[in-house]
């Protein structure tokens, strides 16, 4: 693991080496920096000076809320598909240094790159916490997939709060139009039943909560009565479980570039129990992106996500673009909150 006393001892003397150095930047800082904020997170109160410039983001919805905020990061970790870097973010992030996983980030690497602010989550990096607070100041989130609060203490930390608060306004503003569109078309049958499935080689996952999760309730679908109380959702083995499924509408995580997965997508789609689904009966099975749906974890992949429920329902997307922003809501960034990008 990370947390291993020969990492630990090697990190600590690399900090020891770089003291003197580190002291006479400390020093350099108090001239150039004039005020100092504390941050509340789940790591506690963390003190920062004046506007981090030097920032490693060791989440996905980290990663995600930086750009969003006009931020490039000195440090990020591997996505979890479409290494290293999902594509949506690709140009916004080129160049950026990589620091290892997500589960598993590179402490010495980290260390190296000398960041000013460093965004974890209490979920992964507990165990890490002293070392990555030697290094530089650290504020986390508990979970990786709670978007509005990743954005807002990212915000807080590099005083962007006034474009983190405008990014949730437009996002709820989206959320308002498409909650009127989807009841004005769909009357007495809103709100829908929802079933978020993703197929592996072996097995399918169907989700209740998470990133998804979070944002289809806030829209309004609710559950299936399957997994109400089955906390994150469930793990199916058999195809006798396919009932498990049923639900007004099903939106599926695939990968076409994995030939196991999509074996085991025709296999189960082709059971006549998939095809007594309330969902594959009336025409509503959706494949959408796993990247923006449950890996990215921020607000430009929400808004990406809010715009697969736009195309797939028939509406006119009220999109990022339609509020001014190009690409992932990046437009002028100079006249963004000064700050790195």
């Amino acid at each position: 693991m990370i947390s291993t006393p020969r990492l630990a001892r090697r990190l600590l003397s690399f900090l020891l080496l770089a003291m003197p150095f580190s002291l006479s930047q400390m020093s350099l800082a108090k001239d150039l920096y004039q005020d100092t904020h504390t941050v509340t997170s789940e790591f506690g109160e963390t003190r920062i000076e004046g506007t981090p410039q030097r920032i490693v983001t060791l989440y996905q919805g980290a990663t995600d809320s930086a750009v969003a905020l006009g931020i490039t990061p000195v440090g990020v970790v591997d996505s979890w598909m479409e290494r290293p870097m999902y594509r949506y973010l690709r140009d916004e992030l080129e160049g950026v240094e990589h620091v290892g996983l997500e589960t598993q980030p590179n402490l010495e690497q980290i260390a190296w790159l000398k960041p000013d602010l460093i965004v974890a989550t209490r979920f992964r990096h507990e165990r890490v916490r002293p070392l990555l607070e030697r290094i530089a100041p650290t504020v986390a989130q508990r979970q990786v997939f709670d978007f509005r609060d990743s954005l807002r203490m990212l915000g807080e930390a590099t005083g962007r709060e006034q474009r983190a608060n405008q990014l949730l306004d437009d996002w709820n503003e989206r959320v308002a139009d498409f909650r009127i569109r989807i009841a004005d078309k769909l009357g007495d049958e809103w709100p829908q039943k929802a079933a978020v499935v993703r197929f592996k080689s072996d097995h399918v996952r169907i989700y209740s909560t998470g990133f998804a999760g979070s944002i289809l309730d806030e829209i309004g679908f609710t559950q299936p009565e399957s997994i109400e109380d089955e906390g994150w959702g469930m793990k199916l083995s058999s195809k006798e479980n396919i009932p498990v499924l049923n639900a007004d509408v099903l939106f599926l995580l695939l990968d076409p570039n994995d030939p196991a997965i999509m074996d085991n997508y025709r296999d189960w789609s082709s059971h006549p129990l998939w095809q007594q689904l309330d969902a594959v009966q009336a025409g509503r099975v959706y494949e959408v992106d796993p990247v923006s749906w449950i890996m990215g974890g921020g607000i430009l992949a929400a808004n990406l996500m809010l715009d697969d429920l736009y195309a797939h329902y028939g509406f006119e997307n009220q999109g990022i673009e339609s509020q001014g922003f190009e690409n992932q809501g990046l437009q002028d960034q100079g006249s963004q909150d000064p700050g790195p990008r």
